[in-house]
């Protein structure tokens, strides 16, 4: 992925959670998993918002830590992502992990989304996961599906 990637990146903080990202953190990652242009829109969220999104969006009642919306397939890809920050606090505290790396590693899963990647059958799963490690260990971040 050598060419360089045209992003539009919108970072909404409606979160009071502490130790955040910054905007050029979430850039940086995003831009790390780049293989089109894209226009993003990204919305750090609480519990309550990222509850209510799931449950309107995936049927599901609970906050998860990320969600991605993708608008067409048109280049530029145009899409939301959000990230409920107690969820991605609760899980690095829980797996033992680096909150920023943690964040790095959802925004990045997030990117690949956006970009078509999929996880729903094992073969495509194996495909996303090998690209997000190995995106994570050239950001110097450690592999994110070692079992701790």
């Amino acid at each position: 992925m050598s060419a360089e990637h045209k992003l539009s990146l919108s970072v909404q903080y409606a979160s009071n959670a502490k130790d955040l990202p910054t905007r050029p953190q979430f850039r940086r990652w995003v831009k790390a998993a780049l293989e089109q242009d894209v226009q993003i829109a990204l919305r750090i969220v609480d519990e309550i918002e990222g509850r209510a999104l799931n449950l309107s969006y995936r049927n599901k009642d609970y906050a998860t830590n990320v969600l991605t919306f993708v608008y067409g397939d048109t280049v530029p890809l145009y899409g939301d992502v959000v990230i409920c920050a107690p969820v991605v606090a609760r899980e690095a505290k829980e797996q033992g992990k680096d909150l920023l790396a943690h964040y790095a590693h959802l925004t990045i899963h997030a990117a690949l989304h956006l970009q078509g990647y999929d996880h729903e059958r094992k073969r495509d799963a194996e495909k996303m996961e090998a690209r997000e490690t190995a995106l994570l260990l050239k950001l110097r971040y450690s592999a994110p599906y070692l079992i701790r």
